[in-house]
């Protein structure tokens, strides 16, 4: 599992020189921060270890003003890297970075007392015997990024600590926190951030919450290199064709269509730096995201955080709360509430545990201080604790919502939730890949039969034209019958067209060895545009691979077998993600 390190401490500590030493590059990329000498926004680089890991480094501000942006950084981090100049010792910001740390869970890092060759033997042993009592248990480690004095040792630390790291990033459904939007030519919007969970390839389908944007991810990278597939707890930076820069902004997250809840509620139990009396409007700090909320107290350590804007939260997620300082935080319990819900069933009976009154699943174990006779009345499902009343609304919430489906797909993403496993088999429904449906329930193209023989005598005399679709859903389901291909952002070509253009390629790359856009254009006939469609469709499909600005053929693919392989083109759909748009950029 990839790992995230981040920096933590005052300003003028010598973060990013430190970064800099260890990763050869300048994090620091705004003019502003260049011109005052200062970090303003996040920056990243990759941090290469002696044993041949690489980790993602995160570098944060370190000035009072920018806490804020400290935070976004942190919440997508797996180790610390905290930084303490050997001459100032501890500040203001070295304790509060410190407290968010804590807020967040995380545990495992390395302090490197920095400026090392500039104070003498016992001022830099004082300042040692500081960070070890300021981070009991963490390694402390002087350095020198001017000399280079430690920085060997330092890598050495971060190793050791890596070595038993766990990862706050998992399995699950793809989640990603936007931090930096921006434009590149000949990609177009690209939006970067840490990815907290699942996996992102090119050709995947993300919905932009909370505005609710469907995206589709045309190329990914991490750490500016191009990847086929971004995995949990990289930092990744993804090019997103068709939409504007203004309508993505940091803070938003790219997850799974239907995945986790957008909500404008949340219920955490509370670990407090300073008292938060009841009623108390503070900022929500979430990913890269930040809500005002008010907080409505419930019992002596829980609350319900009401959001002035709406944010994606899951289960066991970790918020920071913030004022003019940092004055504590929750880990969620519940990111969605019901509105309805009592206040007494959050009666929470000890500091960070769940609810004694079950209402919404809860481990068992996590009520282990609890008499047994307590939990007489709950239901169970392997590991999980819940009210069948919850199970009820839930079994008629999926129900409505599969009524309501497009007969295209009846179906409605399953839940994501950690007791999905256990609970989902209860609800009396078919589980087909990631989604839900009534027991014997299938697509149906019946309601659409004239639209669907308009469109494929369209597709049959366009040839190999790329045609456009309005409809996606119709689209994906026609693909996974085999009746046409879809390539790029709603554009699509007949089966039989697609074989046929494929057939082609395959026998010039056999001749010549390889194949360029301009003479596959030439080959089939059609325009620039469709032709390198079809290019990068076929690169999704497993046909060929880019090197340079030509396409050869994989190994697996051959004249012999290319027309077997494509019948009805479905297989090679059916190879990226159920309901995704195969798109990629030609750079």
């Amino acid at each position: 599992m990839p790992l995230t390190i981040g920096t933590a401490g005052h300003i003028d500590h010598g973060k990013t020189w430190l970064v800099r030493a260890l990763t050869g590059k300048d994090t620091d990329r705004l003019p502003e921060e260049q011109r005052r000498g200062i970090s303003i926004d996040l920056g990243y680089a990759p941090l290469d270890l002696a044993d041949g890991r690489r980790l993602s480094l995160v570098d944060v501000p370190g000035h009072e003003r920018f806490v804020r942006a400290m935070v976004a950084g942190a919440t997508g981090i797996d180790l610390f890297l905290l930084v303490v100049d050997a001459g100032e010792g501890a500040r203001p910001q070295t304790r509060e970075h410190l407290a968010i740390l804590r807020l967040l869970g995380i545990e495992r890092g390395v302090v490197a007392v920095t400026k090392a060759d500039a104070v003498d033997a016992e001022t830099l042993e004082l300042a040692l015997d500081e960070a070890r009592e300021l981070v009991p248990g963490a390694e402390v480690v002087a350095v020198s990024a001017k000399t280079g004095a430690g920085l060997d040792d330092l890598r050495a630390a971060i190793a050791r600590a890596a070595d038993g790291a766990q990862p706050t990033h998992g399995e699950g459904p793809a989640r990603l926190y936007v931090d930096r939007v921006f434009t590149l030519r000949g990609i177009g919007t690209v939006a970067t951030g840490t990815l907290w969970s699942g996996s992102i390839s090119a050709g995947d389908v993300l919905r932009a919450e909370p505005s609710g944007t469907e995206v589709r991810v045309r190329s990914v990278q991490v750490h500016d290199a191009p990847v086929g597939q971004a995995e949990a707890g990289q930092r990744v930076a993804l090019g997103i064709p068709g939409i504007e820069r203004k309508q993505l902004r940091p803070g938003d997250a790219l997850i799974a269509p239907g995945a986790f809840p957008v909500s404008y509620r949340l219920d955490v139990s509370l670990d407090e730096v300073a008292p938060i009396p009841d009623g108390a409007t503070l900022t929500v700090h979430h990913g890269t995201t930040r809500v005002p909320a008010r907080v409505h107290r419930i019992g002596e350590h829980g609350a319900q955080l009401r959001l002035s804007s709406p944010l994606v939260a899951a289960r066991g997620d970790r918020v920071v709360l913030r004022d003019a300082t940092t004055v504590g935080g929750g880990r969620v319990l519940d990111p969605a509430p019901p509105r309805h819900r009592d206040a007494a069933r959050l009666d929470l009976v000890e500091r960070g545990e769940i609810a004694a009154t079950i209402y919404a699943p809860v481990r068992a174990d996590s009520l282990k201080h609890l008499v047994d006779g307590a939990l007489t009345t709950a239901a169970r499902a392997g590991d999980w604790l819940y009210a069948e009343a919850w199970l009820d609304e839930l079994r008629e919430s999926l129900h409505q919502r599969i009524a309501a489906a497009d007969p295209l797909d009846p179906g409605v993403p399953a839940p994501a939730e950690p007791w999905a496993a256990e609970i989902v088999p209860l609800l009396g429904l078919e589980r087909r890949g990631s989604h839900l449906y009534l027991p014997g329930a299938h697509e149906s193209l019946a309601h659409r039969e004239s639209e669907v023989a308009a469109l494929e005598r369209l597709l049959a005399g366009a040839g190999v034209v790329a045609t456009k679709i309005d409809d996606p859903a119709l689209a994906r389901a026609l693909e996974r019958q085999g009746r046409l291909v879809r390539l790029g952002d709603s554009y699509a070509i007949g089966a039989d067209s697609y074989a046929t253009a494929r057939d082609a390629l395959i026998r010039e790359c056999e001749a010549t060895g390889d194949i360029a856009l301009a003479r596959f254009r030439d080959l089939v006939g059609t325009g620039r545009r469709d032709a390198q469609l079809l290019l990068e469709r076929f690169d999704i499909d497993g046909v060929t691979r880019r090197v340079g600005d030509s396409r050869v053929l994989r190994r697996a693919a051959s004249r012999s077998t290319s027309r077997a392989a494509n019948q009805g083109a479905s297989g090679s759909a059916n190879s990226t993600d159920e309901g995704s748009t195969p798109s990629t950029t030609e750079s």
